[in-house]
């Protein structure tokens, strides 16, 4: 027997480097695996062919002329993350995981009703959840939480200033009155 995967596009989050920094090869082979479409900054575009990406869109202020065929160029002369989450919330992509240096979600806060957002660094995945959230864990697992809000939470118990570990093996779940609560997990 034998199963077949048929991937539509914009199925799968669309991956856009904003910035490799020191971000493992292992872990952006994993978030390249179902090919999604790749959005790269001009500034990481070179580093990204150096690794023999097929790179979909390249996003910045000065255009490269030794791009590859078939990528489009897209003018944003910020070179902002939050002009290429525009870019794909226009293009109907539903999620979008991105690499870069910080999990600050500051620029992009405003668009996370309109896309679904994952930020990787080269330590952490951090994304917003919304109030009766809950995911399974082993213990010991940490979260880091940016408490912007009073929360309750099953299963978690404070360590260090706002980082918590999962107590057993188990769901975790979250409560809050907020739109969103953000959470980091350690790659």
């Amino acid at each position: 027997m034998s199963s077949h995967h048929v991937v539509r596009e914009k199925q799968e989050p669309a991956l856009y480097i904003h910035h490799f920094g020191i971000f493992d090869e292992e872990h952006l082979g994993q978030l390249l695996e179902w090919s999604p479409t790749l959005l790269v900054a001009s500034s990481e575009y070179e580093k990204a062919i150096s690794l023999g990406l097929k790179v979909d869109v390249v996003i910045g202020k000065q255009e490269n002329s030794q791009i590859q065929e078939n990528t489009k160029w897209i003018f944003s002369p910020t070179g902002s993350l939050q002009a290429t989450v525009k870019y794909l919330i226009a293009e109907k992509y539903p999620a979008v995981n991105i690499i870069g240096l910080e999990s600050k979600f500051d620029d992009i806060a405003d668009l996370i009703r309109e896309i679904d957002i994952v930020l990787f660094t080269s330590t952490e995945k951090s994304y917003p959840i919304k109030a009766g959230f809950s995911v399974w864990k082993p213990a010991g697992a940490i979260f880091k939480i940016d408490i912007i809000s009073y929360f309750e939470t099953s299963n978690l118990k404070p360590i260090t200033d706002g980082s918590f570990e999962v107590i057993a093996d188990g769901f975790v779940s979250f409560t809050f009155a907020t739109d969103y609560l953000f959470l980091s997990e350690l790659l």
